[in-house]
Protein backbone atom coordinates (compact mmCIF):
# COMPACT_ATOMS: atom_id res chain seq x y z
CA UNK A 1 0.00 0.00 0.00
CA UNK A 2 1.54 3.28 -1.06
CA UNK A 3 0.90 6.14 1.33
CA UNK A 4 2.23 9.65 0.88
CA UNK A 5 3.50 11.20 4.11
CA UNK A 6 1.84 14.48 3.12
CA UNK A 7 -1.45 12.72 3.72
CA UNK A 8 -0.68 10.58 6.78
CA UNK A 9 2.07 10.59 9.36
CA UNK A 10 2.70 6.93 8.70
CA UNK A 11 0.90 3.67 8.21
CA UNK A 12 1.85 2.31 11.61
CA UNK A 13 1.31 5.48 13.63
CA UNK A 14 -1.98 6.80 12.36
CA UNK A 15 -3.23 3.88 10.38
CA UNK A 16 -5.50 3.82 7.37
CA UNK A 17 -9.20 4.47 7.88
CA UNK A 18 -11.51 1.58 7.08
CA UNK A 19 -15.23 1.84 6.61
CA UNK A 20 -17.00 3.90 9.23
CA UNK A 21 -17.67 2.05 12.45
CA UNK A 22 -15.83 -0.78 14.15
CA UNK A 23 -14.86 -4.12 12.67
CA UNK A 24 -14.94 -6.80 15.38
CA UNK A 25 -13.16 -10.13 15.11
CA UNK A 26 -13.07 -12.73 17.84
CA UNK A 27 -10.77 -15.58 18.78
CA UNK A 28 -11.68 -17.69 21.75
CA UNK A 29 -10.91 -20.84 23.65
CA UNK A 30 -13.31 -23.71 24.14
CA UNK A 31 -16.52 -23.17 26.10
CA UNK A 32 -15.07 -25.06 29.04
CA UNK A 33 -12.30 -22.47 29.31
CA UNK A 34 -14.61 -19.47 29.53
CA UNK A 35 -14.55 -17.98 33.01
CA UNK A 36 -15.31 -14.52 34.34
CA UNK A 37 -12.33 -12.15 34.21
CA UNK A 38 -10.77 -11.17 37.51
CA UNK A 39 -7.70 -9.52 38.91
CA UNK A 40 -5.44 -12.49 38.31
CA UNK A 41 -3.78 -13.77 35.16
CA UNK A 42 -6.04 -16.78 34.57
CA UNK A 43 -9.05 -17.09 32.29
CA UNK A 44 -10.27 -13.81 30.85
CA UNK A 45 -12.38 -12.18 28.17
CA UNK A 46 -10.28 -9.40 26.63
CA UNK A 47 -11.02 -6.61 24.15
CA UNK A 48 -8.16 -5.31 22.01
CA UNK A 49 -8.49 -2.13 19.93
CA UNK A 50 -6.26 -1.26 16.96
CA UNK A 51 -6.45 0.96 13.90
CA UNK A 52 -5.59 0.10 10.32
CA UNK A 53 -6.66 -1.47 7.06
CA UNK A 54 -7.17 -4.95 5.65
CA UNK A 55 -3.56 -6.09 6.10
CA UNK A 56 -3.58 -4.90 9.70
CA UNK A 57 -6.88 -6.67 10.37
CA UNK A 58 -5.54 -9.93 8.96
CA UNK A 59 -2.22 -9.76 10.76
CA UNK A 60 -3.55 -8.86 14.19
CA UNK A 61 -6.14 -11.62 13.93
CA UNK A 62 -3.48 -14.18 12.99
CA UNK A 63 -1.46 -13.16 16.03
CA UNK A 64 -4.48 -13.34 18.31
CA UNK A 65 -5.31 -16.79 16.94
CA UNK A 66 -1.77 -17.90 17.80
CA UNK A 67 -2.16 -16.43 21.28
CA UNK A 68 -5.42 -18.26 21.95
CA UNK A 69 -4.00 -21.51 20.61
CA UNK A 70 -1.19 -21.28 23.15
CA UNK A 71 -3.34 -19.91 25.97
CA UNK A 72 -6.88 -21.27 25.40
CA UNK A 73 -8.05 -19.77 28.69
CA UNK A 74 -7.95 -16.35 27.03
CA UNK A 75 -10.72 -15.03 24.84
CA UNK A 76 -9.78 -11.96 22.75
CA UNK A 77 -12.11 -9.75 20.74
CA UNK A 78 -10.31 -7.56 18.19
CA UNK A 79 -11.91 -4.22 17.37
CA UNK A 80 -10.53 -2.39 14.33
CA UNK A 81 -11.35 1.32 14.55
CA UNK A 82 -10.81 3.85 11.72
CA UNK A 83 -7.56 5.74 12.30
CA UNK A 84 -9.09 9.20 12.11
CA UNK A 85 -11.52 8.44 14.93
CA UNK A 86 -9.43 6.07 16.99
CA UNK A 87 -8.31 8.34 19.85
CA UNK A 88 -11.76 9.82 20.40
CA UNK A 89 -13.40 6.40 20.34
CA UNK A 90 -11.10 4.71 22.86
CA UNK A 91 -11.15 7.73 25.18
CA UNK A 92 -14.95 7.67 25.13
CA UNK A 93 -14.89 3.95 25.90
CA UNK A 94 -12.52 4.48 28.84
CA UNK A 95 -14.52 7.43 30.18
CA UNK A 96 -17.61 5.24 30.14
CA UNK A 97 -15.87 2.53 32.13
CA UNK A 98 -15.83 0.16 29.16
CA UNK A 99 -12.38 0.78 27.75
CA UNK A 100 -10.47 -1.92 25.89
CA UNK A 101 -8.23 -4.20 27.90
CA UNK A 102 -5.44 -3.87 25.35
CA UNK A 103 -5.09 -0.84 23.07
CA UNK A 104 -2.70 0.16 20.32
CA UNK A 105 -0.94 3.46 20.95
CA UNK A 106 1.75 5.44 19.18
CA UNK A 107 3.34 8.88 19.51
CA UNK A 108 0.32 10.15 21.40
CA UNK A 109 0.77 7.53 24.12
CA UNK A 110 1.25 10.17 26.78
CA UNK A 111 -1.96 11.94 25.87
CA UNK A 112 -3.47 8.85 27.50
CA UNK A 113 -0.96 8.29 30.31
CA UNK A 114 -1.07 11.91 31.50
CA UNK A 115 -4.85 11.55 31.90
CA UNK A 116 -4.54 8.25 33.77
CA UNK A 117 -6.30 6.45 30.92
CA UNK A 118 -3.68 3.70 30.61
CA UNK A 119 -1.72 1.79 33.24
CA UNK A 120 2.03 1.79 33.99
CA UNK A 121 3.41 -1.61 33.04
CA UNK A 122 6.75 -1.76 34.87
CA UNK A 123 5.57 -4.06 37.67
CA UNK A 124 3.76 -6.39 35.28
CA UNK A 125 6.83 -6.58 33.03
CA UNK A 126 9.07 -7.32 36.00
CA UNK A 127 6.72 -10.02 37.27
CA UNK A 128 6.64 -11.60 33.80
CA UNK A 129 10.43 -11.45 33.52
CA UNK A 130 10.22 -9.39 30.34
CA UNK A 131 13.49 -7.57 29.66
CA UNK A 132 12.46 -4.70 27.39
CA UNK A 133 15.98 -3.76 26.30
CA UNK A 134 16.88 -7.35 25.50
CA UNK A 135 13.76 -7.89 23.39
CA UNK A 136 13.49 -4.49 21.72
CA UNK A 137 16.89 -2.80 21.97
CA UNK A 138 17.09 0.98 22.28
CA UNK A 139 13.33 1.46 21.85
CA UNK A 140 12.41 -0.82 24.75
CA UNK A 141 11.20 2.04 26.93
CA UNK A 142 10.27 4.50 24.21
CA UNK A 143 6.65 4.64 25.40
CA UNK A 144 7.47 6.07 28.82
CA UNK A 145 6.26 9.03 30.86
CA UNK A 146 7.76 10.30 34.09
CA UNK A 147 10.04 7.24 34.27
CA UNK A 148 7.20 4.74 33.92
CA UNK A 149 6.56 2.49 30.92
CA UNK A 150 3.02 2.72 29.54
CA UNK A 151 3.21 0.54 26.43
CA UNK A 152 5.26 -2.36 25.14
CA UNK A 153 6.79 -1.88 21.66
CA UNK A 154 4.99 -3.93 19.03
CA UNK A 155 5.90 -2.49 15.62
CA UNK A 156 9.01 -0.39 15.10
CA UNK A 157 11.08 0.34 12.04
CA UNK A 158 13.55 3.16 11.50
CA UNK A 159 13.19 5.70 8.73
CA UNK A 160 15.43 4.47 5.94
CA UNK A 161 16.99 5.68 2.72
CA UNK A 162 15.54 4.47 -0.57
CA UNK A 163 17.90 5.01 -3.48
CA UNK A 164 17.67 4.55 -7.23
CA UNK A 165 20.50 2.15 -8.09
CA UNK A 166 20.34 2.94 -11.78
CA UNK A 167 20.88 6.68 -11.23
CA UNK A 168 23.71 6.06 -8.79
CA UNK A 169 25.44 3.61 -11.14
CA UNK A 170 25.11 5.98 -14.09
CA UNK A 171 27.04 8.63 -12.15
CA UNK A 172 29.51 6.18 -10.65
CA UNK A 173 28.41 7.11 -7.13
CA UNK A 174 28.66 4.48 -4.41
CA UNK A 175 25.38 3.66 -2.59
CA UNK A 176 24.50 5.58 0.58
CA UNK A 177 25.72 4.23 3.90
CA UNK A 178 25.34 5.11 7.58
CA UNK A 179 28.78 6.70 7.35
CA UNK A 180 27.70 9.33 4.87
CA UNK A 181 27.89 12.84 6.33
CA UNK A 182 25.67 15.79 5.50
CA UNK A 183 28.37 16.96 3.10
CA UNK A 184 28.52 13.53 1.45
CA UNK A 185 24.76 13.53 1.02
CA UNK A 186 24.66 17.03 -0.44
CA UNK A 187 27.51 16.28 -2.83
CA UNK A 188 25.71 13.19 -4.13
CA UNK A 189 22.40 15.05 -4.40
CA UNK A 190 24.05 17.75 -6.53
CA UNK A 191 25.57 15.21 -8.90
CA UNK A 192 22.27 13.37 -9.22
CA UNK A 193 20.18 16.47 -9.97
CA UNK A 194 19.19 17.48 -13.49
CA UNK A 195 17.44 20.88 -13.12
CA UNK A 196 13.74 20.69 -13.84
CA UNK A 197 13.86 16.98 -14.66
CA UNK A 198 15.45 14.94 -11.88
CA UNK A 199 16.31 15.69 -8.26
CA UNK A 200 18.82 14.21 -5.87
CA UNK A 201 16.51 14.00 -2.87
CA UNK A 202 12.82 14.07 -2.01
CA UNK A 203 13.24 16.49 0.89
CA UNK A 204 13.04 16.62 4.66
CA UNK A 205 9.91 18.64 5.34
CA UNK A 206 8.23 15.93 7.39
CA UNK A 207 8.88 16.13 11.15
CA UNK A 208 10.31 12.60 11.14
CA UNK A 209 12.96 13.68 8.66
CA UNK A 210 14.13 17.05 9.91
CA UNK A 211 13.93 15.98 13.54
CA UNK A 212 16.41 13.22 12.66
CA UNK A 213 18.77 15.89 11.37
CA UNK A 214 18.23 17.90 14.58
CA UNK A 215 19.30 15.00 16.78
CA UNK A 216 22.19 14.23 14.41
CA UNK A 217 23.34 17.80 15.02
CA UNK A 218 23.28 17.46 18.80
CA UNK A 219 19.96 19.28 19.21
CA UNK A 220 16.71 18.30 20.89
CA UNK A 221 13.11 19.27 20.38
CA UNK A 222 12.39 18.98 24.11
CA UNK A 223 15.35 19.21 26.50
CA UNK A 224 16.10 16.89 29.42
CA UNK A 225 14.16 19.17 31.75
CA UNK A 226 11.03 18.80 29.61
CA UNK A 227 11.21 22.29 28.14
CA UNK A 228 11.00 23.25 24.44
CA UNK A 229 14.46 23.78 22.93
CA UNK A 230 13.79 24.52 19.27
CA UNK A 231 15.41 27.97 19.12
CA UNK A 232 18.88 26.60 19.85
CA UNK A 233 21.69 26.89 17.31
CA UNK A 234 21.76 23.11 16.80
CA UNK A 235 18.08 22.92 15.85
CA UNK A 236 18.20 26.07 13.73
CA UNK A 237 21.24 24.82 11.81
CA UNK A 238 19.62 21.45 11.11
CA UNK A 239 16.35 22.95 9.89
CA UNK A 240 18.13 25.54 7.74
CA UNK A 241 20.26 22.80 6.16
CA UNK A 242 17.07 20.96 5.28
CA UNK A 243 15.45 24.05 3.76
CA UNK A 244 18.58 24.98 1.84
CA UNK A 245 18.39 21.68 -0.03
CA UNK A 246 15.32 23.14 -1.76
CA UNK A 247 15.87 26.87 -2.12
CA UNK A 248 19.66 27.25 -2.09
CA UNK A 249 20.98 24.08 -3.69
CA UNK A 250 17.99 23.07 -5.82
CA UNK A 251 18.46 19.35 -5.14
CA UNK A 252 14.92 18.91 -3.77
CA UNK A 253 11.75 19.82 -5.73
CA UNK A 254 9.95 22.97 -4.64
CA UNK A 255 6.26 22.66 -3.69
CA UNK A 256 5.38 23.95 -7.17
CA UNK A 257 7.62 21.40 -8.86
CA UNK A 258 5.99 18.63 -6.88
CA UNK A 259 2.57 19.97 -7.86
CA UNK A 260 3.61 19.96 -11.52
CA UNK A 261 4.28 16.21 -11.27
CA UNK A 262 0.57 15.57 -10.74
CA UNK A 263 -2.15 15.75 -8.13
CA UNK A 264 -1.13 14.31 -4.75
CA UNK A 265 2.33 13.30 -5.97
CA UNK A 266 4.75 13.62 -3.08
CA UNK A 267 8.25 12.30 -2.58
CA UNK A 268 7.16 8.65 -2.36
CA UNK A 269 5.38 8.81 -5.70
CA UNK A 270 8.11 10.88 -7.35
CA UNK A 271 10.74 8.34 -6.29
CA UNK A 272 8.68 5.44 -7.66
CA UNK A 273 8.39 7.35 -10.95
CA UNK A 274 12.15 7.79 -11.22
CA UNK A 275 12.14 11.55 -10.56
CA UNK A 276 14.22 11.29 -7.36
CA UNK A 277 17.53 9.58 -6.70
CA UNK A 278 16.96 9.36 -2.93
CA UNK A 279 13.92 9.32 -0.67
CA UNK A 280 13.68 8.88 3.09
CA UNK A 281 10.60 7.19 4.49
CA UNK A 282 9.49 4.10 6.38
CA UNK A 283 8.99 0.40 5.73
CA UNK A 284 5.71 1.00 3.93
CA UNK A 285 7.64 2.43 0.99
CA UNK A 286 8.62 -1.12 0.04
CA UNK A 287 5.07 -2.14 -0.85
CA UNK A 288 4.63 1.19 -2.62
CA UNK A 289 7.47 0.25 -4.96
CA UNK A 290 6.15 -3.20 -5.80
CA UNK A 291 5.05 -2.14 -9.30
CA UNK A 292 7.76 0.45 -9.93
CA UNK A 293 10.07 -0.13 -12.87
CA UNK A 294 13.10 1.49 -11.23
CA UNK A 295 15.99 -0.52 -9.79
CA UNK A 296 16.09 0.40 -6.09
CA UNK A 297 17.47 -0.66 -2.74
CA UNK A 298 17.58 0.66 0.81
CA UNK A 299 20.26 1.93 3.19
CA UNK A 300 20.49 3.45 6.68
CA UNK A 301 20.10 7.20 7.08
CA UNK A 302 23.32 9.20 6.83
CA UNK A 303 24.83 10.91 9.88
CA UNK A 304 25.57 14.42 11.12
CA UNK A 305 27.83 15.08 14.09
CA UNK A 306 26.39 11.83 15.40
CA UNK A 307 24.03 9.13 14.19
CA UNK A 308 20.32 9.50 14.89
CA UNK A 309 17.15 8.46 13.13
CA UNK A 310 13.42 8.48 13.75
CA UNK A 311 11.67 5.18 14.40
CA UNK A 312 8.06 4.61 13.39
CA UNK A 313 5.90 2.22 15.29
CA UNK A 314 3.24 1.51 17.81
CA UNK A 315 2.94 -0.19 21.15
CA UNK A 316 0.39 -2.13 23.15
CA UNK A 317 -1.00 -0.60 26.34
CA UNK A 318 -3.54 -1.61 29.01
CA UNK A 319 -6.40 0.76 29.74
CA UNK A 320 -7.22 1.76 33.30
CA UNK A 321 -10.61 0.05 32.98
CA UNK A 322 -9.12 -3.37 32.19
CA UNK A 323 -10.78 -5.96 34.44
CA UNK A 324 -7.84 -8.34 34.34
CA UNK A 325 -4.54 -6.48 33.84
CA UNK A 326 -2.42 -9.57 34.42
CA UNK A 327 -4.24 -11.52 31.73
CA UNK A 328 -3.99 -8.52 29.40
CA UNK A 329 -0.24 -8.31 29.98
CA UNK A 330 0.07 -12.06 29.43
CA UNK A 331 -1.48 -11.48 26.02
CA UNK A 332 0.80 -8.51 25.28
CA UNK A 333 3.89 -10.44 26.33
CA UNK A 334 3.03 -13.16 23.81
CA UNK A 335 1.95 -10.80 21.03
CA UNK A 336 5.32 -9.02 21.23
CA UNK A 337 7.31 -12.26 21.42
CA UNK A 338 9.39 -13.42 18.43
CA UNK A 339 6.92 -16.24 17.78
CA UNK A 340 3.96 -13.90 17.28
CA UNK A 341 5.93 -11.05 15.74
CA UNK A 342 7.05 -13.16 12.79
CA UNK A 343 3.51 -12.84 11.46
CA UNK A 344 3.98 -9.05 11.15
CA UNK A 345 6.62 -9.49 8.47
CA UNK A 346 5.04 -12.62 6.96
CA UNK A 347 2.08 -10.52 5.80
CA UNK A 348 4.26 -7.54 4.87
CA UNK A 349 2.39 -5.39 7.41
CA UNK A 350 5.32 -3.67 9.10
CA UNK A 351 8.64 -4.05 10.91
CA UNK A 352 8.34 -6.16 14.08
CA UNK A 353 9.72 -4.45 17.18
CA UNK A 354 11.51 -7.67 18.20
CA UNK A 355 15.22 -7.36 17.45
CA UNK A 356 15.44 -11.14 17.17
CA UNK A 357 12.86 -11.18 14.40
CA UNK A 358 14.50 -8.24 12.60
CA UNK A 359 17.70 -10.31 12.43
CA UNK A 360 15.96 -13.55 11.40
CA UNK A 361 15.71 -15.02 7.91
CA UNK A 362 11.95 -14.57 8.11
CA UNK A 363 12.55 -10.81 8.06
CA UNK A 364 15.71 -10.62 5.97
CA UNK A 365 14.25 -12.76 3.19
CA UNK A 366 10.44 -12.58 3.41
CA UNK A 367 8.59 -14.90 1.07
CA UNK A 368 6.71 -12.03 -0.59
CA UNK A 369 9.84 -10.06 -1.55
CA UNK A 370 10.30 -10.19 -5.32
CA UNK A 371 13.79 -8.64 -5.54
CA UNK A 372 16.97 -8.57 -3.44
CA UNK A 373 16.60 -5.85 -0.82
CA UNK A 374 19.01 -5.27 2.06
CA UNK A 375 16.50 -5.75 4.88
CA UNK A 376 19.32 -5.84 7.42
CA UNK A 377 19.18 -2.04 7.21
CA UNK A 378 16.38 -2.01 9.81
CA UNK A 379 18.33 -3.93 12.43
CA UNK A 380 21.42 -1.84 11.69
CA UNK A 381 19.43 1.38 12.09
CA UNK A 382 17.88 0.27 15.39
CA UNK A 383 21.17 0.93 17.17
CA UNK A 384 20.94 4.69 16.59
CA UNK A 385 17.24 5.42 16.95
CA UNK A 386 16.78 8.53 19.10
CA UNK A 387 14.03 8.77 21.67
CA UNK A 388 11.39 11.12 20.33
CA UNK A 389 9.63 13.37 22.85
CA UNK A 390 6.21 11.71 23.11
CA UNK A 391 4.88 14.43 25.40
CA UNK A 392 1.23 14.80 26.50
CA UNK A 393 0.94 17.91 24.31
CA UNK A 394 2.10 16.02 21.21
CA UNK A 395 -0.81 17.08 19.02
CA UNK A 396 -0.55 20.73 20.04
CA UNK A 397 3.20 20.65 19.48
CA UNK A 398 2.83 19.28 15.97
CA UNK A 399 0.24 21.95 15.13
CA UNK A 400 2.68 24.62 16.33
CA UNK A 401 5.29 23.26 13.92
CA UNK A 402 2.83 22.94 11.04
CA UNK A 403 1.63 26.53 11.48
CA UNK A 404 5.01 28.03 12.30
CA UNK A 405 6.94 26.41 9.46
CA UNK A 406 4.41 26.97 6.67
CA UNK A 407 6.29 29.99 5.31
CA UNK A 408 9.67 28.36 5.89
CA UNK A 409 8.79 25.45 3.63
CA UNK A 410 7.76 27.98 0.96
CA UNK A 411 11.11 29.73 1.21
CA UNK A 412 9.61 32.92 2.67
CA UNK A 413 11.25 32.79 6.12
CA UNK A 414 14.53 31.49 7.49
CA UNK A 415 14.89 28.83 10.18
CA UNK A 416 15.93 31.20 12.98
CA UNK A 417 12.93 33.49 12.53
CA UNK A 418 10.51 30.58 12.28
CA UNK A 419 11.87 28.59 15.21
CA UNK A 420 12.14 31.61 17.49
CA UNK A 421 8.41 32.20 17.04
CA UNK A 422 7.62 28.51 17.47
CA UNK A 423 9.68 28.40 20.67
CA UNK A 424 7.53 31.15 22.16
CA UNK A 425 4.36 29.30 21.22
CA UNK A 426 5.61 25.99 22.58
CA UNK A 427 6.49 27.57 25.90
CA UNK A 428 2.78 28.26 26.39
CA UNK A 429 1.60 24.72 25.60
CA UNK A 430 4.41 22.39 26.69
CA UNK A 431 4.63 21.96 30.43
CA UNK A 432 7.67 20.17 31.91
CA UNK A 433 6.84 16.90 33.61
CA UNK A 434 7.10 17.05 37.36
Amino acid sequence: MAIDRTQLTRRGFLGVGVAAGIITLTACGSDSDKKPGGGGGGAADLVMTVWGGDTDKTTYQQRIDALVKKFPELKVKLQLIPGDGYAQKVQTMIAGGKGPDIMQVAENVNVYSSKNQIMPLDDLAKKAGLDLEQRFGSIGKIYSYQDKVYAIPDRSGAMIVYYNKGLFDAKGIKPPTADWTWDDALSAFKELTIPGKQWGYGGGGWWAQWWSFVYQNGGKIIDDAGKPAVATDEVIEALQWTGDLVFKHGVVPTPKQFADMGADVGADGAFANGKLAVNTTGFWGISGLAKSKIDWNIAPLWRGKEQAVTAFGSGLAISRTAKNPEAAFKAIEFLTSPEAQQKIIATGEDVPASIEVQKSNAFLKPAWMTKPVDMNVFAESSSFVYRAPFIPAWNEMQKAFDDGLADFWLGKKDARTSLTAIQQRLETIVKPAG
